[in-house]
């Protein structure tokens, strides 16, 4: 009884993650299913232009261990930076669920037929018929990526580890390139992921940064 008492005054902070998890894949599966005809079709002219390559789908599908691994080491490790980034993307999946049930979007880049026979193509394949082209704006593929990059960025204990932090670089932006070239979002989602991010890294890291600096200053006065 002692030892799981210690643990939960441990690592008691990881409740709230695990409740949102619950909370968001239940709502984001019921906007899944509800969703079939789209209100709001997403394209942009420069959609047109980009290429499928499949080759792409690594990186993507390597988004749900990039995530997993930053939120899973700041639990373990920095409490304070933990609390940031479950902030900083619990805030832009909420916005984004409420925009998914608001207005009802999907797109249509996907390819009728593959252009080649590979191991990647059907992962791609097999993508596609599990995720559905809706509930797709902004990305979050694309947000979250962004906001596990700042992570890493903001943890004290990495400042030293350049080969982790010029890795994340590479898999966040592989990751975000992905979302384009394997059609699972449009460049409207993409750029609007980046706005929105930028708007959340301001109120997270820097106004948090500037509050926790005055505080300090009153304390010393």
């Amino acid at each position: 009884m002692k030892k799981y008492k210690i643990l939960w005054n441990k690592y008691h902070h990881a409740l709230p993650l695990i409740l949102y998890i619950i909370i968001y894949w239940i709502w984001f599966w019921h906007l899944e299913a509800k969703v079939t005809d789209p209100q709001y079709i997403i394209h942009m002219r420069i959609d047109d232009y980009i290429p499928f390559c499949e080759l792409f789908v690594i990186p993507y599908c390597m988004w749900f261990g990039y995530i997993t691994a930053v939120i899973l080491y700041l639990l373990f490790t920095d409490k304070k930076e933990y609390y940031r980034a479950c902030l900083f993307l619990f805030t832009g999946m909420t916005i984004f669920l409420i925009i998914s049930t608001l207005w009802p979007n999907g797109h249509q880049l996907r390819l009728a037929a593959m252009p080649r026979d590979n191991v990647f193509t059907h992962i791609v394949t097999s993508l596609w018929n599990t995720d559905t082209p809706n509930n797709l704006w902004p990305s979050i593929h694309v947000y979250n990526s962004l906001g596990a990059h700042f992570a890493v960025l903001h943890s004290s204990r990495l400042t030293e580890k350049k080969w982790v932090r010029r890795g994340s670089l590479i898999l966040c932006c592989s990751i975000i390139l992905s979302t384009v070239f394997i059609k699972q979002h449009s460049m409207f989602d993409v750029l609007t992921a980046f706005g929105m991010a930028a708007i959340m890294y301001v109120l997270v890291y820097q106004a948090s940064f500037v509050i926790f600096s005055c505080r300090r200053q009153k304390r010393r006065a």
